[in-house]
């Protein structure tokens, strides 16, 4: 997603190593697990996501990825050591009162590794179950910041909106003295997307302001003049639902796409269609996509997926690799799994992933793409990956 230095950025968020290396950052499969318990007993691993609802599709891309990750951290045999990975899963349909249920239900049952979240308000309900139960829990495609050090069980396998918005932040580069406008829905996920901007972007020296839009606005002109009027070095648009196609095509019509450098969240493959003619003309903030990486993880992933990526599935081959790693050196012992995830550091689909001991956060690269044909032949193109380090959030102090 290359930026002219001469050019404005518009930004739009949706809301996203060898084998023998692999191994030896994980620890063989086949040692025994160092923490207790019985050698040969199946390990119970919960999966609490979303099979059904709004983000059925995410799921789906996260459970695909989480099997295909326990099959490349075991060598194929889903095991470590003697002991088989027993993976239960469980349809939350997004709603945290029955993700609540189920991860209650499955501690019942013995299950002392819970995984998945798939959204945000399920993942800060099941964090203090984890707390509480002293189980432990690693967060799925839950993108809010909130999950990052909310307590010692809790961590998480895919990036959080800090992540995100530090992406859209290096558009600009240097935000001092820019100006920045969000356009975004005037809706709880617009007002956390324009909060964001103001802590991580204004933070950094620019100025924020906003034009936000009811959610059930379908003329989206009178806002198009606004943001044309306001001639903003960065524009970041927060935008979700089934207006999108129309107030991608009045912007582009408007000539603000023409006129600035247009960058949004790029989301899961299927909702590209969306951007219409406009797709082109946009450059995008990305957590993954197909052709972002190429390692023997994201091999291994994308030939167990079908042959072709999608936006969630590294965080649950990520997840399986945590999953892997906590079982080897903890056995039964969840604070001893805990003490093994603290500091690790390994290679995944996205590269080298590092999950910060102090707060839980999983540093890893994040990047820049643009999209080429139309329609559903549209094809993603890295442009720039960004470091672990140019996206990382601040150590935040650990909660509980």
């Amino acid at each position: 997603m290359t930026v002219k230095a001469m050019r404005r950025a518009f930004v739009t968020a949706a809301t996203v190593i060898a084998v023998a290396a692999a191994a030896t950052a994980c620890g063989s499969p086949q040692e025994t697990a160092t923490g207790g318990g019985d050698a040969a007993a199946p390990v119970k691993v919960g999966i609490v996501h979303s099979q059904t609802g709004p983000l059925a599709s995410y799921g789906k891309q996260y459970i695909d990825g989480f099997k295909a990750g326990l099959a490349y951290a075991t060598d194929g045999t889903n095991k470590v050591g003697d002991r088989a990975i027993e993976v239960t899963e469980v349809d939350d349909a997004g709603d945290p009162a029955k993700a609540v249920s189920a991860v209650k239900d499955l501690i019942g049952k013995g299950t002392k590794i819970i995984a998945g979240s798939t959204a945000s308000g399920v993942a800060l309900q099941v964090a203090p179950l984890a707390a509480q139960n002293k189980v432990l829990f690693i967060s799925g495609p839950a993108a809010t910041d909130a999950v990052t050090g909310v307590n010692k069980y809790t961590f998480r396998s895919g990036r959080q909106s800090y992540q995100d918005v530090m992406t859209a932040k290096s558009f600009i580069g240097d935000a001092a003295g820019k100006k920045v406008v969000v356009f975004a829905q005037d809706s709880a996920f617009g007002k956390s997307n324009e909060g964001a901007v103001k802590a991580v972007i204004g933070g950094a020296g620019a100025t924020v302001s906003s034009v936000l839009a009811p959610a059930s606005a379908t003329d989206f002109t009178p806002f198009a003049s606004q943001l044309k009027a306001a001639k903003p070095d960065l524009l970041f648009v927060a935008w979700a639902g089934t207006t999108a196609p129309a107030m991608w095509q009045t912007l582009d019509q408007q000539g603000i796409l023409a006129s600035t450098t247009v960058v949004t969240g790029l989301d899961i493959r299927a909702s590209w269609p969306t951007f219409g003619a406009a797709g082109t003309k946009i450059s995008f903030l990305s957590h993954y996509f197909d052709g972002a990486s190429d390692n023997p993880a994201a091999q291994a992933a994308r030939s167990a997926v079908g042959g072709t990526l999608d936006l969630f599935n590294p965080d649950g081959f990520t997840a399986a690799q945590m999953v892997v790693r906590a079982v080897q050196e903890g056995g039964d012992d969840v604070d001893k799994m805990v003490t093994a995830l603290e500091g690790w550091s390994f290679d995944g689909v996205k590269g080298k992933l590092t999950v910060r001991a102090e707060d839980h956060a999983l540093l890893q690269p994040m990047y820049q793409a643009t999209l080429t044909g139309s329609g559903d032949q549209l094809t993603a193109k890295l442009e720039k990956a960004l470091t672990a380090e140019e996206v990382a959030p601040p150590a935040a102090a650990m909660k509980g």
